[in-house]
């Protein structure tokens, strides 16, 4: 993406480099200066993504829908989108392309959970993966988007992860727990059970590379071992069956909680079709480690009402949908005196995150739910990996099933 922008004649120098020609150190070495972007450079991404959204803006008028998805649906070479019908993803394609094109730009490498949206593509401008699914249609099609696998036969997410060999130090565990990539929080609950493990060596002193203390280590071994396990746990990627039928009403929840291990949150959507049917599916989920400096219980669960908060604010910005209501659940009382307190003036902590919930929420839309009938119960305290995995099982049995009950 980036050597398809040009750099400003004038900002060429910066790109400057030396050249051996045949690899000849002893010779005098050439200089030369990069004519476009270049991977390495920290400007590149930021340079192309605005000539991308750019580009959009300039033809706006010609091509509306297509300006709307370059604008909103790519990050950085990546375009995701989802559309209704057919119909529509093949007039988008042949749109998106027809725009870049106004910029000598070259938009390919499509790929589709439908196979006849393919249909107006050439193979040349397909991605990679759809080959083997055209020659043998029983084999998976994989594909990787924004670091997630999407199993595109099964329209379904998953996690292929494979672990590095490295020391079982401090160091060593934060390279592994990083090296898990997943940005909508769909197994939280299990990456937060590895956090506690780094925290607990940083709470111990332990060094950057002292070996793991005998008493951690099976607790660290059984959570590598759990990692492997991740590649059995499928989320269907649409938020709602095909067949659910005509949507009347949709909802957001948030819920919260918090523990002396950790706090956070989880945001389901919540549709009714017309024959008052219901189906609810995760949407995102943030969960953090309970800070090392001694925190009460109804502060951290303050802490984690904030989280959904900044979850509310994020998804309304982010789902091109209309929501028609929006609802909070904590199992915190005290999290809801404060929230619909008005007369008392409180500490520093409580007042500025009660005025950050003011500011974002309404009280009206904060209700009280039972410990064990709150989803953020794991995002709080951790599941370990066989807990991730039968939980989107059931969830993805529920998802499948045509009989989904009114809740």
């Amino acid at each position: 993406m980036f050597h398809q922008f040009l750099v400003t004649p004038k900002h060429r120098t910066y790109l400057r480099f030396l050249w051996w020609e045949h690899g000849d150190l002893d010779s005098e070495p050439k200089e030369y200066q990069m004519a476009v972007h270049l991977f390495g450079a920290a400007s590149s991404p930021g340079c192309a993504n605005f000539g991308l959204k750019y580009l959009a803006q300039q033809h706006k008028s010609e091509y509306p829908v297509a300006s709307s998805f370059v604008e909103n649906g790519f990050y950085v070479d990546d375009g995701l989108v989802s559309v209704p019908t057919i119909k529509e993803a093949s007039d988008l394609i042949n749109e998106a392309q027809d725009l870049c094109r106004r910029g000598g730009l070259r938009l390919h490498k499509f790929n589709s959970n439908v196979s006849e949206v393919l249909s107006c593509v050439h193979l040349s401008e397909r991605a990679a993966s759809t080959e083997g699914h055209d020659l043998n249609p029983g084999s998976a099609s994989v594909e990787h988007a924004l670091g997630i696998q999407w199993l595109i036969e099964s329209d379904s997410f998953s996690f292929n992860i494979n672990l590095k060999d490295k020391p079982d130090t401090r160091r060593g565990i934060l390279s592994v727990i990083a090296s898990l990539y997943d940005p909508l929080g769909f197994v939280a609950p299990f990456v937060l059970s590895g956090k506690c493990i780094l925290q607990e060596l940083c709470r111990r002193n332990v060094g950057w590379d002292d070996l793991l203390p005998d008493e951690l280590r099976p607790r660290w071994e059984e959570w590598k071992s759990g990692v492997l396990s991740l590649s059995r746990v499928s989320i269907p990627r649409c938020y709602h069956p095909q067949d659910f039928g005509k949507i009347e009403r949709v909802e957001l929840h948030h819920f919260s909680d918090a523990s002396n291990i950790g706090y956070g949150a989880c945001s389901y959507l919540r549709y009714k079709n017309d024959e008052s049917k219901v189906h609810c599916s995760l949407v995102m989920a943030k969960a953090r480690v309970a800070p090392t400096k001694l925190t009460s219980i109804p502060r951290l669960e303050l802490s984690a009402a904030v989280t959904a908060a900044r979850l509310s604010i994020l998804l309304r910005s982010e789902l091109n949908m209309k929501i028609d209501e929006e609802f909070f659940w904590t199992d915190s009382q005290v999290t809801l005196a404060y929230i619909n307190n008005d007369a008392r003036r409180f500490h520093v902590f409580v007042a500025n995150r009660v005025q950050l919930l003011r500011e974002n929420t309404s009280p009206s839309q904060w209700h009280y739910v039972d410990t064990t009938e709150n989803p953020a119960d794991h995002v709080s305290r951790g599941l370990r990996a066989s807990g991730i995995v039968k939980l989107y099982r059931f969830v993805c049995s529920r998802y499948k099933s045509k009989d989904i009950e009114d809740s």
